[in-house]
């Protein structure tokens, strides 16, 4: 079974006119995972988390700064690509809880695999720092709860989104039971994200690549560097950032893939987790500007894991 983990809530972050992280997101990726092809999923919504797990990510003071800084009306800058408004911390509370509904249903059986369609993104929330259109570092909080409350011993975290996942590797850095694995373009916002950039454990790999590079040289990286550490490092549940602004409709970067290559890059995944953990797989939405080609791949990207999931 394929569990989709819906965040309604999201809709009530809102941003400023012109900003690419806005409402419509959402709304398209409701509306493509509307279409018949996708009646068979089993639906939720997504619970609020609790502080506890915040604090599997951030310390108590970030959590305490960030809560102060939800305005009661309009929008307020947390810097200036980082935007909250009323709305914004059901919005993320329920962004962290959605992924450890995921966790919990697919860890304990419940569902094979899962995906969650949220916003605002995590990926480059650090520990004590909101950037980049993020607050909470979704995927990293759930994969520490997957191994703090679930008792698991080795869970992995991929993360193809164009931008590379600062915060997820800021907060994973010191973990060794969790590695974090990184393709983005490069160079790109934020600037981290360097092959030298290991982990305190070695639990990090960083796969840069370059503008215009294209699907092919996605598919040669993983190939080479990031299926072969997958499975040498044996993960019991496999958690995927997924981002679509690669594509190469997308008006932030130039990585020039096509939804086949998510497609790809999916069925690659789907494939380790077969091999290793039992198909465990928790997917959470990232990026993707490019509202009919965020929809398209997103599509094709549930489309795989509902298939693995059947």
């Amino acid at each position: 079974m394929t569990l989709l983990v819906e965040n309604p809530a999201g809709l009530d972050h809102l941003t400023p006119p012109g900003h690419p992280e806005r409402v419509e997101r959402l709304q398209e990726i409701n509306a493509a995972l509307s279409a018949p092809e996708f009646d068979g999923l089993t639906r939720m919504l997504a619970p609020m988390a609790d502080e506890a797990a915040l604090l599997l990510g951030h310390p108590q003071d970030y959590v305490d700064a960030v809560r102060r800084q939800i305005p009661d009306s309009g929008m307020h800058g947390l810097d200036p690509d980082t935007w909250a408004s009323p709305g914004t911390w059901e919005a993320a509370l329920r962004g962290v809880g959605g992924c450890i509904a995921a966790v919990d249903a697919v860890v304990s059986g419940g569902a094979k695999n899962a995906f969650v369609a949220t916003r605002p993104p995590g990926h480059h929330a650090e520990k004590a720092r909101a950037m980049g259109f993020c607050l909470f570092s979704n995927v990293a909080i759930a994969a520490r709860h997957a191994l703090e409350v679930h008792g698991l011993y080795r869970v992995a975290v991929v993360d193809f989104d164009v931008h590379h996942g600062n915060g997820t590797q800021d907060v994973l850095w010191n973990e060794p039971r969790a590695l974090f694995v990184s393709s983005h373009q490069m160079p790109l916002y934020p600037g981290t994200g360097a092959a030298s950039e290991r982990g305190g454990s070695n639990n990090v790999l960083n796969l840069p690549l370059a503008p215009g590079s294209g699907g092919a040289e996605m598919r040669r990286a993983y190939e080479t560097h990031a299926f072969p550490r997958l499975a040498e490092w044996q993960p019991e549940l496999i958690l995927i950032s997924a981002g679509f602004d690669a594509h190469a409709g997308d008006p932030l970067a130039n990585l020039m893939w096509t939804e086949e290559d998510f497609a790809w890059i999916t069925r690659g995944l789907c494939d380790i987790a077969d091999e290793v953990c039992g198909g465990r797989v928790v997917s959470t939405l990232e990026g993707g500007y490019d509202l009919p080609a965020l929809a398209a791949s997103v599509a094709v990207h549930l489309t795989e894991l509902k298939e693995r999931g059947a």
